[in-house]
């Protein structure tokens, strides 16, 4: 009432009713503005740099107040550069110096939220407040309105439409224009995508209700089809025959033949399905009973995995970048070392020159010798016309030697730098097999131990309550797996004896195993159960098959400063295994 009492003229003054007016619709159109620059832009760059470049306006709004004679303070000079030197990092990111239409457009909307807070600034002490938002709102609400009506097509009945128990369930207004995909055969299915200039997947989904990406992608599979070329680029028989696909799967539907299953990548659930994904080979596909268990399982484990990674992210941010950085050091340091290699040439070309360089001219630019280490082939050797015969031979030797040194201290480098390595490596692998953040505890203890990250001031040690893994074989055998380097060397040299098994993925980081023996002779199924685990713990989970080292416990050592989870062995066993453990019983 407040706000209809100060739009009429009754009462007040004409000039601040039409101040109020023109106030809320220059506030409204900037916030409709920006928030729509926005929106568009996100969809063309990354969260992170949508939330940087919004939060520019903080710094551009006293920037722009300078053009309304406001002296800013020197720390936004500060505060102006640093946003331009993030700015320039984020998105800055090649050789022209151009920015990207989707951080262009956030940049844009940056400005109309600066230029937003400004004009509010200015209206706020001439009109009243909440009349001033009320126009705003209303203004940015119309515009939205508009610009729905143009871009979209609205339908009042959707607004209506209800999803609850016990009512009658209606298809959404967007999918009445689709076909019903229980009602089309083979022959109709091919005329209907046909007739639509799009990738196979999108014509299918597009074409009918019900059908998800997902799906489409199914259909296309299994049809020995590219789902994302165009449905012109096939023949009519190539169509008929994902036609017969499409026909098939229906006539499961239509007879309640369902095959709830979920596909994972490790630990982490990818999707799930009421029907059988077959494109998924490379992954790890589990079948369940019901929907309703799909469906439990499926968000209870992602809702898990992306709070775990959430959780580990921090430790992530340590790992990443130092594994990153001894990388590049590794490969500068193989470089190096590689061109020391040289290094023997000089060491000849010394030695020749003493032998022959007898002969030499002050003129001579080169000498021509027969190498006595090479079937006397004729080598020609540079000569500094200032040095002597001697000094010219000194100086190769002189060369040589440096480049000996140099490679005896990249040799040690080189050592350390891949210790380095393969100790960051499993320490990431620990964080990828994570499951809960007392599984973080001894990793990030771990990280402070070895001088990783710097211990905080007054922090305590935290109570370790994670356990490793227990499994039980196909064959009854207790099976167990370290969940990072701290319980690889409790299972290995503490729960281990000296006739248990111990399995260890081949060449890269992952989980040690151990089969408790009992003193009895494993059965090779049991074995192959192990090997699996070993598999699935270690970066080659997902790989169609993985080289597994297996030998008994007694024959692993731990070297003398070894860090954890690192030993040695030269007596052993391999075998080639996929990584498949959803036949494995995990006792909790």
């Amino acid at each position: 009432m407040k706000t209809l009492w100060l739009l009429t003229w009754r009462g007040m003054k004409k000039r601040k009713a039409g101040t109020l007016l023109l106030g809320g619709a220059c506030c409204g159109v900037l916030m409709f503005t920006g928030s729509y620059i926005q929106q568009t832009g996100i969809a063309y760059t990354t969260a992170g740099k949508a939330g940087f470049l919004t939060a520019i306006y903080v710094v551009l709004v006293p920037v722009l107040g300078i053009f309304l004679k406001k002296k800013p303070r020197p720390i936004l000079w500060v505060s102006v550069a640093l946003a331009c030197v993030g700015l320039y990092f984020l998105c800055f990111t090649d050789k022209t110096f151009s920015l990207a239409m989707g951080d262009a457009a956030m940049l844009g909307g940056a400005v109309m939220f600066a230029l937003h807070i400004m004009v509010v600034d200015h209206f706020s002490p001439l009109v009243d407040g909440v009349c001033l938002s009320f126009v705003q709102f209303l203004t940015a609400g119309s515009l939205g309105m508009v610009v729905a009506f143009i871009t979209e097509q609205p339908s009042f009945a959707a607004l209506m439409r209800e999803v609850l128990p016990g009512r009658a369930y209606t298809i959404p207004a967007t999918q009445e224009d689709k076909y019903n995909p229980l009602t089309v055969d083979s022959k109709q299915f091919v005329d209907i995508i046909s007739a639509k200039p799009l990738t196979v997947s999108k014509a299918i989904y597009s074409s009918f209700s019900g059908i998800s990406p997902l799906v489409a992608n199914e259909l296309a599979h299994r049809a020995g089809l590219d789902a994302d070329s165009p449905v012109a680029a096939y023949s009519h028989d190539e169509l008929l025959h994902l036609g017969s696909n499409f026909t098939w799967m229906m006539e499961d539907i239509k007879n309640n033949r369902f095959t709830p299953n979920i596909v994972r990548d490790g630990n982490e659930p990818k999707e799930f399905s009421s029907i059988e994904l077959t494109q998924y080979s490379d992954l790890t596909v589990t079948k369940y009973e019901s929907i309703s268990e799909v469906l439990e399982l499926y968000y209870s484990e992602r809702n898990t995995y992306t709070r775990i990674r959430q959780k580990s992210a921090d430790l992530r941010k340590h790992v990443n970048p130092l594994l990153e950085r001894n990388q590049k050091k590794y490969s500068l340091q193989m470089k190096q070392l590689k061109d020391s290699e040289k290094r023997e040439k000089y060491k000849v070309y010394g030695e020749l020159i003493n032998a022959f360089g007898y002969g030499l001219t002050p003129d001579d630019k080169f000498l021509e010798a027969a190498n006595y280490y090479d079937d006397n082939k004729i080598i020609k050797i540079p000569i500094d016309s200032t040095k002597t015969p001697a000094e010219n031979a000194q100086k190769y030797f002189d060369k040589y030697g440096k480049m000996k040194r140099t490679a005896e201290a990249l040799n040690e480098l080189i050592l350390e730098t891949k210790g380095q390595i393969d100790h960051l490596e499993s320490i990431q692998n620990s964080l990828d097999i994570a499951l809960s953040a007392d599984d973080l505890v001894q990793i990030k203890d771990e990280l402070i131990e070895y001088g990783f990250i710097k211990k905080g001031k007054g922090s305590k040690k935290q109570k370790v309550k994670s356990k490793p893994f227990h499994y039980i074989s196909s064959d009854g055998f207790d099976m167990y797996v370290g969940k990072n380097n701290y319980q690889n060397d409790e299972l290995t040299f503490k729960l281990a004896t000296g006739n248990d098994w111990w399995f260890h993925a081949k060449g890269m980081p992952g989980s040690h195993v151990v089969v408790k023996s009992r003193g009895d002779e494993l059965p090779d199924s049991t074995f192959e159960d192990a090997a699996r685990l070993a598999a699935h713990y270690s970066r080659g989970r997902g790989q169609e098959k993985v080289e597994i080292d297996y030998t008994e416990k007694k024959n692993v050592k731990k070297p003398g400063g070894g860090k954890p989870g690192f030993v040695v062995y030269y007596t052993n066993y391999s075998m080639m295994i996929d990584s498949d453990i959803s036949a494995l019983k995990q006792i909790e």
